[in-house]
């Protein structure tokens, strides 16, 4: 008896167990459920959106024109966000796993390395070429080779002239008549043939003629284009040889076109050479020439190095570094966060919030490691400068990249054609007419000129459009234009076939 009594308290213990248990689960799933009732009804969304177009709004649940559902937009921003095109959120873990790293846009000196090759010359200010004054065979040749070096006052050549034999006839008939304009007119003449300062000396003292003339080198180098040989007929104009110096040294260099506004005169240089491995010369942008070479589109570059040890010769090929630097600080980007196209340069903006836009940029100079930014960008926005090229193919799938001023999208429409009313006329179907304000909204497809996709737009009215015979839903070809940021419809007209019912297509 004591057994089943135990045993039937048992079983009336277990039932209330469970009894008390589903009550206590039915009441916090009520008070749930009212929580999240009440939270669903703070949570009206403000408007509904098209899910590939923004900027098409209704007030109520329907279809885009596309046919998709229209997405809620909710003040505190959760679901779809009121994003401009072009512009993509991307979530912090998202952002993290894709490694996306960013930068300032900053002000810098620009310093640019413009390397490029050159060969070596002799200096010309101080290369010198040796020409008779007079006709005559030469008699005595004291150069052998080109390349032979040379000191000032070393004889060069003996030459047998007959008229240096008159000229010198003439200065001891004066001499010996001692006649003084005679004497003085001999010796012009003599010093005119280049005839030495020691040999009149000598003519006047021993009044004695000379059958050849020795002449002697003007300075000292090394002699190069030596074009004669002992016995070689000679005449005014013949190049006998010259004479150059090794120090200073030359060096002729070429960059490209898009270089050449980056060299000025004084840059310095530095230059190797394999004929002497790891060694270094230090040198300085002497003279841009003014001609650019219309075969290779390239600029020729002087450049000036010393050459003491004599280890630079003539014709040697170097390798020369241009070290340029910008005068003044200029806005800039690193170079990594230009994406390049076949025609246009871009970059993919950090708007904060996990947001991106792609955006049209135009770029100047570029050094090592960055990029000069003429227009697009402010100094302090920030930009991607690594995984940009994910973010830019998602955002170009919606962003106008013909808008270089990020600031306002409309902004894109100002590109007119020669008729100046704007591109060629566009499909739409008016929304709503608002004549007291002189405006009406149009919805249109897409515009392949602007990558625009169909969207709803307002456009203010030209003065001379008549739009009385208008009213909403009617189809319509029409242009516009942008003036000062409004955008004017310059011509509209009705289109033939049946009228369109906007609101039709939601339901």
């Amino acid at each position: 008896m004591k057994k089943f009594i135990t045993a039937s308290a048992l079983f009336m213990g277990m039932v209330l167990g469970i009894v008390l248990t589903i009550v206590v689960y039915l009441f916090w799933y009520q008070s749930v459920q009212l929580d999240e009732n009440m939270a669903d009804s703070e949570k009206k969304p403000l408007y509904w959106v098209a899910p590939m177009d923004p900027n098409y709004r209704r007030d109520k649940p329907g279809k885009s024109p596309m046919g998709m559902d229209l997405i809620p937009v909710y003040e505190e921003g959760s679901g779809m966000e009121d994003l401009s095109p072009g512009t993509v959120r991307i979530s912090p873990d998202v952002i993290n796993n894709l490694g996306v790293r960013t930068a300032e846009v900053e002000r810098h000196t620009l310093h640019a390395e413009i390397k490029t090759v050159g060969y070596v010359r002799y200096d010309e200010d101080h290369l010198i070429h040796i020409h008779p004054r007079v006709k005559g065979w030469i008699e005595k040749l004291y150069v052998k080779t080109s390349g032979d070096p040379v000191e000032k006052g070393q004889p060069l050549y003996r030459i047998y002239s007959p008229e240096l034999v008159n000229a010198q006839e003439e200065l001891v008939l004066a001499l010996r008549r001692k006649n003084q304009r005679l004497i003085e007119a001999s010796e012009e003449r003599l010093k005119a043939l280049y005839v030495p300062t020691g040999v009149i000396k000598r003519i006047k003292k021993k009044l004695k003629v000379s059958q050849t003339m020795t002449f002697y080198a003007p300075q000292s180098g090394v002699v190069d284009n030596l074009g004669i040989r002992e016995g070689f007929y000679v005449q005014p104009g013949t190049t006998l040889m010259s004479i150059g110096v090794l120090d200073p040294i030359w060096v002729e260099a070429e960059v490209f076109e898009r270089q050449a506004p980056l060299v000025l005169p004084g840059l310095p240089v530095t230059m190797t050479t394999d004929f002497i491995p790891g060694k270094r010369w230090q040198g300085k942008v002497d003279y841009i020439y003014p001609t650019l070479d219309p075969k290779t589109r390239t600029l020729k570059v002087r450049l000036r190095f010393s050459n003491g040890d004599r280890e630079l010769k003539p014709n040697m090929f170097t390798r020369v570094v241009i070290h340029a630097q910008s005068s003044s600080e200029v806005l800039v980007v690193p170079k990594e966060a230009v994406i390049r196209t076949g025609d246009t340069e871009r970059v993919v903006l950090v708007l904060g919030d996990g947001r991106f836009k792609s955006i049209n940029v135009r770029t100047g100079r570029f050094d090592d490691r960055y990029a000069e930014i003429l227009e697009g960008l402010s100094e302090g926005e920030t930009v991607v400068v690594s995984a940009q090229f994910l973010i830019d193919s998602e955002s170009s799938k919606t962003s106008d990249f013909r808008r270089m001023n990020h600031g306002d999208s409309m902004n894109s429409m100002s590109e007119e054609s020669s008729d100046g009313h704007g591109v060629s006329a566009i499909e739409g179907i008016i929304h709503k007419i608002i004549p007291e304000e002189n405006k009406i909204e149009i919805w249109h497809g897409a515009i392949p000129d602007w990558n625009k996709p169909p969207m709803l737009m307002k456009f203010e009215v030209a003065k001379d459009v008549d739009i009385s015979n208008l009213r909403e839903s009617m189809k319509v070809d029409f242009t516009f234009q942008n003036e000062g940021g409004k955008l004017i419809l310059t011509r509209i007209s009705k289109k033939p076939g049946p009228e369109h019912d906007m609101e039709g297509d939601q339901e």
